[in-house]
């Protein structure tokens, strides 16, 4: 059985979990609905997700540094990337 899947349920379950419309509305169509299982399952593909990309070499980027007027703040960043072409 399905169950109607709406744009505020959609819209809920995105603003808890901060994934995509779509991964959510997938999400919520396998669970038929249900919110707690849709979350369970966004949690589990988000961290197989992550496990296959964190073999991957993130060799290019850039390092900048910035020191406010005065000196007393400061803040440097190391931005990692996988391609040149995004560095």
């Amino acid at each position: 059985m399905s169950a109607h899947i709406t744009a505020q349920l959609v819209n809920e379950l995105r603003g808890s979990t901060g994934a995509g419309l779509m991964d959510c509305k997938k999400a919520l169509v396998e669970t038929d609905g249900n919110m707690e299982e849709a979350i369970t399952l966004l949690k589990k593909k988000g961290i197989a997700t992550a496990a296959k990309k964190a073999g991957r070499d993130a060799s290019e980027g850039t390092i900048q540094s910035y020191i406010h007027m005065g000196g007393k703040v400061g803040v440097m960043i190391e931005l990692s990337c996988e391609t040149d072409f995004v560095a």
